[in-house]
């Protein structure tokens, strides 16, 4: 992962960051949730503090799929009100239902 973000970051702006990556060792692909209030400085393309990082690896074998799950995962992020619901989310089942509307709607 630290040799995908010597690429470039994966901080993509509005607070918002994906780490992702391949590994020869992960059999199936694999998604974490993860948020700071403070914010954290991830060298985003905007400059900003990321404050929503969703961190992806999948096995290397499996570039299509995870191109696809990045941009479901980008465009879940897109609208900054589904943003804001993200960072102020109560509990894991907030965060779940959040991730499970937004993959319903696309």
């Amino acid at each position: 992962m630290a040799e995908r973000e010597k690429l470039g970051s994966t901080g993509i702006g509005d607070g918002v960051a994906i780490p992702h990556g391949k590994l020869k060792d992960v059999k199936v692909m694999m998604a974490a949730f993860g948020r700071s209030s403070r914010g954290v400085d991830f060298q985003a393309i905007d400059g900003k503090p990321v404050h929503i990082f969703f961190m992806l690896v999948a096995p290397e074998e499996m570039a299509g799929p995870h191109l696809k799950a990045l941009a479901r995962i980008s465009r879940l992020l897109k609208e900054p009100s589904r943003r804001k619901a993200f960072l102020e989310a109560k509990s894991r089942e907030d965060i779940y239902r959040l991730i499970s509307e937004g993959d319903e709607k696309f």
